[in-house]
């Protein structure tokens, strides 16, 4: 059984794989709709044509008793196949007649036949009936007429009728006209209808051809750049094909934004893993060599001392690019980051008062908002105070490492956070755009400056973390970097707390 079941699934499936495709679907609606009008068009035509025969025919029948001489006198002028008979109440024999195709021409219905009609019904009404070996006739039933016979009147149960041939022979040819027309229609239409969808659908094979193409794209790994989009004139949002072109145009300007967005992502990954490889070998050559030196005099005590100390100096410079790329690593997870109300007046305080001691060749200045009575106003933003106070170290730190001695450095709080300024001779301009990228240096040479390049990105990764944004402008003489932090929620300040 479940064979069975198999192979009737299997031929129902192969017939239907023409028409799977929507120019085989749309074809066959557009045939079956113009079939379904033709038969029914044809249908009500032949019942109302067939509907008028009748009744026409009918009149002629109830003509045919109005004068009720009929026989031999009156049946010359009845058209071909008229029919008379005459059942006598006496219970004398039927008698019967119909007219011959030429004039005057009768023929004799046999009493046998006559009688095998059987009773009809005196209400005068028309019937049909079937006389043997003479067709069908629509007839009408007469009592109590006169059947003139030699002429003599005869008391009878009167007949008349007419043939259904004409109607009959008129109905198959219109029937045969139609079937012949709707046929005719539904080639035409399956023919004509073809051609119309096949041009109508030509745009959508296209905007499928692009799919195609774009699909074909080796899309696994490297730089890839998906040039392939749908022809404008198919992109008008005013008929469907339009928005499916448009659709995909949309769709495949996102793939290529995010496999460029990958691309960049995989080379940063790559440049990030060599950079920092590089970072720590230089510590590790360093503790390397010190360390065989100590291994290899180990009765020169000042040698030893020496090398314990640069082994010292180059753990605890490698241990801090450590911290900064697990920071960045817990960072670019989307670990979460305390959540409180900082007063960023302190913090700023705090961090250039440091710098004051570490740098003391610079000018440093801090620029507090203040009130109408000229009095410091806090500002508080929401955050982690730790981090925060990482991001104005970093950013004051590298404001006065890369800049010469006698720099001003402003450090102003703002509203919704703040602003390092230094009049140095700022950043290089092929280096501004990608300031915050990691292991980003003026030095294409590698050489260790006291840093080791991760600070503004760590600055830019802590404060995306909160939420915020970091800008950088820079021209010599004037460079100032922005952050930009999210307000507290409404409350009293942390300092104030009862």
């Amino acid at each position: 059984m479940r064979d069975v079941l198999e192979r009737v699934r299997t031929a129902a499936a192969r017939v239907a794989a023409p028409f799977s495709s929507l120019t085989a679907r749309l074809v066959v609606t557009v045939v079956v709709l113009v079939a379904v009008v033709g038969i029914v068009v044809s249908t009500v035509t032949a019942a109302a044509i067939h509907g008028s025969l009748m009744n026409q025919l009918d009149g002629q029948v109830r003509a045919l008793v109005q004068p009720p001489r009929l026989g031999g006198i009156n049946l010359n002028n009845r058209g071909p196949g008229t029919f008379v008979a005459a059942l006598p109440v006496d219970g004398g024999a039927p008698r019967g007649v119909i007219a011959g195709d030429s004039p005057g021409s009768r023929i004799a219905v046999p009493a046998t036949t006559l009688r095998s009609l059987g009773p009809l019904p005196d209400d005068g009404s028309i019937h049909t009936i079937r006389i043997p070996g003479y067709g069908a006739y629509r007839v009408v039933s007469v009592v109590g007429g006169q059947l003139w016979i030699d002429d003599t009147p005869v008391a009878a149960t009167l007949i008349a009728g007419l043939p259904l041939r004409d109607v009959n022979s008129t109905m198959r040819n219109l029937i045969g006209w139609e079937a012949l027309l709707t046929i005719t229609g539904v080639l035409a239409a399956a023919l004509v209808g073809s051609a119309i969808v096949r041009r109508q659908l030509g745009p959508l094979r296209d905007v499928a051809a692009t799919a195609h193409a774009v699909a074909a794209l080796p899309l696994a790994a490297g730089e890839i750049g998906v040039t392939e989009r749908v022809p404008e004139r198919l992109t008008d949002a005013g008929t469907e094909v339009g928005q499916v072109g448009s659709a995909l145009n949309t769709l495949l300007e996102h793939v290529e934004r995010s496999l460029g967005a990958r691309h960049r992502s995989e080379q940063q990954v790559r440049q990030f893993v060599a950079d920092a490889s590089h970072e720590l070998r230089t510590p590790l050559t360093t503790i390397r060599g010190y360390t065989e030196l100590a291994r290899t005099r180990p009765d020169d005590e000042d040698a030893v001392a020496t090398a314990l100390a640069k082994v010292d100096e180059e753990s605890g410079r490698m241990a801090a690019l450590v911290e900064d790329l697990l920071l960045l690593a817990r960072l670019d997870a989307g670990r979460p980051l305390e959540r409180e109300r900082v007063d960023l007046s302190r913090l700023l305080l705090e961090a250039v008062s440091d710098a004051r001691v570490v740098a003391p060749g610079h000018r440093w200045q801090l620029v507090l908002p203040e009130d109408a009575d000229g009095d410091s106003t806090p500002v508080e933003v929401l955050g982690d105070e730790q981090r925060l106070h990482q991001v104005a170290t970093n950013l004051i730190t590298n404001a006065w490492r890369h800049t010469p001695v006698g720099t001003t450095v402003t450090v102003s709080a703002l509203a919704d956070g703040f602003a390092v300024h230094d009049d140095g001779p700022g950043f290089p301009p092929e280096l501004v755009d990608r300031a915050f990228e990691r292991f980003t240096r003026a030095d294409d040479a590698r050489r260790r400056a006291g840093g080791s390049g991760l600070g503004l990105s760590l600055v830019q990764a802590i404060v995306a973390s909160h939420g915020g944004v970091v800008g950088l402008e820079s021209r010599p003489g004037d460079t100032t970097v922005t952050v930009r932090l999210p307000p507290p929620p409404p409350g009293p300040h942390p300092g104030n707390k009862s």
